[in-house]
């Protein structure tokens, strides 16, 4: 039995929620408002986890804290991520994603306010942990409300759009903060992080709201009875798509987030490029990839919804590019291949995204978004330590790439193996 249809079974008696509503939020103007505020809420938490990629050396400095201690951070970070997502989507699909945003932004608000008065090691260690467990809490919440609100007809281009987030966190980030850096303090840079998260969180609270129906009516859903939720997510664990899935974003974050990571240091310490010059390659790079989410969403709803050969190709594309990247020795070369890896590394994520709600019933999105979410970021916490360990042993641009391509690969591979 599908994992359709054992949900199904095991809600029968409770209240629907209804994708009867779906055709009024196809043609609701309020969908995209719902769009427009889980982007913000996504890329507040980009912004403000990406600060300490460029804070760091100076945040080091000012709390006498060793170099080879500032990576640390990254993984108290991605620590309380992981929990996270792995845990917020249970409570979503309880609470609903305009509560669960509000609580998942405003301590991280908070704690990002709190890194700017960070005195030692331990506080910012602890901070950081809390940080990635707020931040962590938002995105499931954020594909929930968005596959409440957009029919599967239009979902590949709304998650295109709301993927979009991330890139243009990368860019932005890489593109202002070493420059704002120059002007103000790392501690005075994170009370404005803190600020803005907390305006995001406001405006959460003040315009989401969670379902068609709920809008319309102002009924809520009845929550899930407990009997009801267990026999759900077992049906979730049992289908093989879904955990195939799963191993095919594991590998492709992977790749992405292995060249997020190292990219610049690769290629300042490889081949001695400015750090202005590298800089300049990753916004470019950026820049490509926000570009392409939209249209590779938009190009699987063109094709009736099937995004499983698109995903393929994509993954291919990117391992191929990968490799491609690892090959270039001057700036020339790293200035052509950026756009074209950025085409091809990241437009899966709004794909695999709307796969997931498209295969389980809307009132468990969460839930699997969360879990697979906490399972793909996996790969971003593991990768940049095996990266650094590969470059560090042979100290070689191109066999680092290597490793990196071996994500999207067996992404590739995996994705075959999904039934559409």
């Amino acid at each position: 039995m599908s994992v359709s249809a054992e949900l199904a079974d095991a809600a029968a008696g409770a209240s629907k929620v209804a994708a009867v509503h779906e055709p009024k939020a196809a043609i609701s103007r309020y969908r995209w408002v719902v769009l427009a505020v889980a982007f913000s809420a996504f890329l507040v938490t980009f912004l403000d986890r990406l600060a300490w990629a460029n804070a760091n050396l100076l945040a080091g400095k000012s709390l006498e804290i060793p170099i080879a201690a500032l990576g640390v951070f990254v993984t108290a970070f991605y620590v309380g991520y992981v929990t996270a997502s792995a845990l917020a989507g249970f409570v979503t699909d309880r609470v609903g994603p305009r509560l669960m945003l509000f609580f998942a932004l405003a301590p991280l608000a908070a704690s990002t306010f709190l890194f700017g008065l960070t005195t030692s090691f331990a506080m910012g260690l602890a901070l950081q942990g809390l940080m990635g467990l707020c931040a962590g809490a938002d995105y499931a919440a954020c594909v929930k409300a968005v596959a409440s609100w957009f029919p599967r007809a239009e979902r590949g281009r709304a998650f295109g759009l709301f993927s979009m987030a991330p890139s243009i966190g990368v860019a932005g980030a890489n593109a202002i903060f070493p420059g704002l850096l120059n002007l103000i303090d790392w501690r005075t840079l994170y009370w404005g992080l803190g600020g803005l998260t907390a305006l995001v969180a406001a405006i959460c609270l003040w315009l989401l709201t969670d379902s068609p129906r709920e809008r319309d009516d102002g009924v809520r859903s009845a929550p899930l009875d407990p009997a009801t939720w267990r026999r759900g997510l077992a049906a979730l664990c049992k289908d093989r798509n879904l955990v195939l899935i799963a191993l095919a974003g594991f590998g492709a974050n992977w790749g992405t987030w292995g060249f997020a990571f190292w990219a610049t240091a690769l290629m300042v310490r490889g081949y001695q490029l400015s750090p202005t010059d590298a800089g300049v390659v990753a916004l470019i790079f950026g820049i490509a990839a926000a570009v392409s989410k939209p249209l590779y969403g938009l190009l699987s709803d063109m094709l009736g919804g099937k995004r499983r050969n698109l995903v393929i190709y994509d993954l291919i594309a990117f391992a191929a590019m990968l490799m491609l990247f690892g090959l270039m020795q001057t700036k020339a070369g790293f200035l052509l291949a950026a756009p074209l890896l950025g085409l091809t590394a990241v437009v899966y994520s709004p794909l695999l995204a709307a796969m997931i709600t498209e295969k389980v019933d809307l009132r468990f999105t969460a839930t699997a978004t969360g879990v697979i979410n906490a399972f793909w970021q996996l790969g971003s916490v593991i990768v940049p330590t095996i990266v650094g360990v590969v470059f560090a042993g042979t100290g070689s641009f191109s066999i680092a790439f290597a490793i990196l391509a071996a994500g999207p690969l067996i992404g590739a591979i995996c994705m075959f193996a999904v039934r559409e």
